[in-house]
């Protein structure tokens, strides 16, 4: 269980850094979830041009509370920032190798994957006989390896066909060119509203979130997704779907 932000356009990276950190430490939870603080490590993927491929990361195992102030992350100059800070389901499943984003290769540059829910079921879709770790195999089953444009169609086939027996398939993926923000949670979730999420939207930014957070805009300026979606984020470009 994990929360997510991603901002697009002109902001300040330490108004989503100081919004990430309390959807982290519960300040902003207004849900029925279970989970409202998320120590198990945090990450960040955002737009730097001096960067391989125009993106840089930023990981670390601590909680982000207590390691965001030494970070870069805070200070960056960026028009595209994406966070993900975790509370662990499984608790075999920590440290840096499970700290968010997950990293691949693709023919045309890096991909990097964010996820926010449990989805033990998936492996079946790899032919595999157990799980290891839940969110490097919904990438590999999201985006075969081999391929690094989502193919939306094709994306919301194999969204409907996860076995039953998870939470949510929130996620974000992050390529050179652009991102697509998924928005999937299965209908009958006893958790709506901590898997929803919402879009705060001006003339010189968006931003996608797990929460509101009142600090960055009032509540009312909030707008949810829509269930079910995916969008795209053109990083150099206008958000579209």
């Amino acid at each position: 269980m994990c929360r997510m932000i991603l901002a697009h356009g002109r902001f300040s990276a330490a108004a989503i850094v100081d919004a990430a950190i309390a959807m982290s430490t519960g300040r902003t939870a207004d849900h029925e979830g279970p989970t409202q603080c998320h120590p198990n490590g945090w990450g960040a993927v955002f737009r730097d041009p001096r960067a391989p491929h125009g993106l840089a990361v930023h990981r670390d195992v601590r909680p982000i509370e207590q390691s965001a102030p030494e970070s870069i992350v805070p200070r960056i100059d960026t028009t595209f920032l994406v966070l993900h800070v975790r509370h662990a389901t499984l608790a075999r499943n920590q440290g840096l190798a499970c700290t968010h984003p997950l990293a691949r290769q693709g023919p045309r540059g890096p991909l990097y994957f964010l996820h926010n829910g449990f989805l033990p079921t998936v492996y079946r879709r790899l032919g595999r006989e157990r799980s290891e770790f839940d969110s490097a195999e919904y990438l590999e089953y999201l985006l075969p390896e081999g391929e690094d444009i989502l193919d939306v169609d094709a994306a919301r086939a194999r969204l409907r066909d996860i076995p039953p027996g998870g939470t949510s398939a929130n996620a974000i993926l992050v390529s050179p060119r652009h991102a697509h923000v998924i928005h999937w949670t299965p209908e009958d979730t006893p958790y709506p509203r901590y898997f929803s999420m919402h879009r705060l939207s001006s003339r010189d930014s968006t931003v996608i979130a797990s929460e509101i957070v009142p600090a960055l805009a009032p509540r009312a300026s909030w707008e949810p997704l829509a269930p079910q979606s995916i969008l795209r984020i053109e990083i150099q470009g206008a958000e579209s779907k």
